[in-house]
């Protein structure tokens, strides 16, 4: 029988830092128990689950101080930055993951050691692939040992399973997003045997067998852990749990993406990106459904921007955001920390260094997305609304910025726009100052455009604290020290959206599904009523391409700089395409005399090569069958 060194946790919840548990296969003389004693009683049993849940990667706060988790088209650093994993994407040097220790999707910690699940910054702990693997493994010990829960109850056994079936999925899918079609593993290995579980031929193989373990846990797990008498102990701290709603989100996601186009043709030529798979669309539908049926309950929708903003950040330290009533949205994240230093970095992480006053390296936001997915005041594209086809011309070549969508507003930060107006903030840092002095930038830079900062005149401000107008900064309205801002995994907008891209691919933009009443169009303009725009222009919605641009690029707004950008337009088959593949940056001078675009990178990205991260050579060579991924 197995020995475990087990942290016993009597539901510490997940609200502080650093859900202190131990490696499940570390062994010390104090602390060892079989397995026998580890499933015999319910406290013991769901320490050793919450160990699963120290293993769910937080992408926002796992980099070094150098904070970097955007790896679409919505993201530039300075080619120089060679150690950034997204420079490298750039490049096309997928296979630097490997060796990167500065990024969530690194084999090592940034120290370049295996990570620990006791540390209270993220950064230390285990990246996407080893985490994963470690979390597969501890499901699949708990589902093995399901005969020795004999000292639980019912429900308590119920819900230790539950919450193992789902994390055996998740961290299946964790892989998937990133690496592709990869074995489903169901049972524990000891070292001794010889692995013969085979890579599937196709993402749908492994996306089914996964949805099976998501379709248990939801048998099994509560609506609400408050609810439940097992829940009890640690009353009003059980956020970041995982609930049927939890499950049936992800039994969602997983079938929407191995619908997607990317998934569906299987890394085959000819990929079409309004092409998916029909049939599975539909079953995301249904499972997004019983999700959206809890919104005025479990969760709730956040009625206007400035509710939006306790989503994001405006929640006291060492809370969860995501929960303030009226703008419950948080679903699932990884647990929150308590660390400081983590989270100034990641809400800072849009903004210099000379105005936030922190040791983190401005990403900047590139012009190409904000351009093309950021739209008019009158709801239009910008593309659109230059056509004229479905009104007045709103767009001001000579200002930009002008007539925007409110979001734009909201979360970008503009040349002149201003920071503050406090006496503490000194007059030189009250207004953001972008401009370049000339049309080939050979001039001075503008205040706060230079090395590190904004390098494409934009700054994006969507986690930066502000109280009435006041943001942070470091020059004179330190705040962000108040604050909690975080990247949220799955929350209730994702759903609406992910629910109105399966429902049109499956029943068409106004048909309503049996499950729910809400068709995509009703979904899409729900949102962007919250957001102050119109509802979508009628026209738009009768042509099915032009209704599913239109829905992605709500979604790329609407999820802007979440770090969901990278993955749907891999899953969408556009990341090859130019307006996803050209990073630019917007030139102009102090007086807005001009306004110029200007290329910062072409990247390189191939289809398929470049859409799936390679595996570790020698992951490829465990037994005969695990092919490597194309053009690796």
């Amino acid at each position: 029988m197995k020995n475990f060194k087990v942290k016993i946790v009597l539901f510490l919840g997940l609200m502080l830092s650093a859900l202190a548990c131990e490696e499940y296969l570390d062994v010390a003389p104090e602390s060892v128990l079989t397995e026998e004693e580890v499933f015999s009683n319910f406290d013991n049993a769901q320490g050793f689950v919450d160990e699963m849940y120290a293993l769910v990667v937080s992408y926002g706060f796992s980099g070094h101080s150098f904070m970097e988790y955007l790896m679409g088209d919505d993201a530039y650093n300075s080619g120089t930055q060679s150690f950034k994993y997204s420079v490298r994407l750039d490049r096309g040097e997928l296979e630097n993951w490997i060796n990167n220790k500065y990024c969530y999707l690194g084999k090592d910690d940034h120290r370049g050691q295996d990570g620990s699940t006791n540390d209270a910054q993220p950064r230390r702990r285990p990246r996407v692939w080893r985490a994963s693997m470690q979390g597969i493994r501890k499901a699949n010990i708990v589902i093995r040992n399901r005969d020795l829960m004999v000292g639980l109850t019912e429900d308590e056994r119920n819900v230790i399973l539950g919450q193992a079936y789902f994390f055996r999925a998740y961290f299946h899918n964790e892989i998937m997003k990133f690496w592709g079609r990869f074995p489903y593993i169901t049972r524990v290995f000891d070292g001794s045997e010889v692995i013969d579980v085979q890579r599937p031929d196709t993402y749908e193989e492994c996306a089914l067998a996964a949805n099976k373990d998501y379709e248990e846990a939801i048998k099994r797990l509560p609506v609400d852990w408050d609810n439940e008498s097992y829940g009890k102990k640690t009353l009003g701290n059980n956020a970041g749990r995982i609930t049927k709603g939890t499950a049936y989100a992800f039994k969602g996601k997983n079938l929407l993406f191995a619908a997607s186009p990317l998934m569906h043709f299987n890394n085959q030529p000819g990929i079409d990106t309004y092409t998916y798979n029909t049939e599975l669309a539909a079953m995301a539908v249904d499972a997004f459904a019983e999700v959206l049926k809890l919104d005025g309950s479990v969760y709730s929708f956040a009625q206007n921007l400035e509710d939006y903003k306790t989503v994001f950040w405006n929640v006291p330290r060492n809370t969860w955001p995501g929960l303030e009533p009226g703008a419950k949205e948080l679903i699932f994240a990884a647990p929150a920390v308590s660390h400081t230093g983590s989270t100034i970095s990641f809400m800072s992480d849009g903004v210099p260094r000379d105005l936030a006053r922190t040791s983190t390296q401005c990403t900047s936001a590139t012009h190409n997305f904000i351009y093309h997915n950021f739209g008019m005041a009158n709801g239009l594209s910008i593309e659109d609304d230059i056509s004229e086809k479905y009104g007045p011309k709103t767009y001001d070549e000579t200002n930009p910025f002008a007539n925007r969508d409110p979001r734009f507003y909201e979360w970008i930060f503009a040349d002149r726009d201003v920071l503050g107006t406090r006496a503490s903030i000194p007059a030189k840092h009250r207004t953001i100052r972008l401009y370049v002095e000339d049309p080939d930038d050979n001039g001075n830079p503008g205040e706060h455009r230079k090395s590190n900062a904004s390098l494409t005149g934009y700054m994006q401000k969507k986690f930066y604290p502000e109280i009435n107008g006041e943001y942070h900064s470091g020059v004179g309205n330190n705040i962000i020290r108040r604050f909690t801002g975080m990247r949220i995994h799955v929350r209730l907008t994702d759903v609406y959206l992910m629910y109105a891209e399966a429902l049109h691919v499956s029943k068409g933009a106004n048909t309503a599904p049996a499950s729910f009443s809400m068709t995509a169009e009703q979904v899409i303009n729900k949102i962007r009523t919250r957001a102050g725009l119109p509802n979508i222009h009628p026209a738009i919605v009768a042509d099915n391409n032009k209704f599913m641009d239109e829905l992605r690029r709500e979604r790329s707004v609407e999820l802007s700089y979440e770090g969901h950008r990278w993955m749907d337009i891999r899953r969408w088959g556009v990341a090859h395409e130019d307006k996803y593949r050209i990073k630019t940056e917007l030139r102009f001078d102090k007086a807005w005399s001009y306004f110029q675009e200007a290329v910062l990178v072409d990247r390189v990205c191939d289809y398929p090569k470049h859409y799936w991260l390679p595996f570790e050579q020698n992951q490829t060579q465990f037994y005969e069958g695990f092919d490597q991924n194309p053009g690796w």
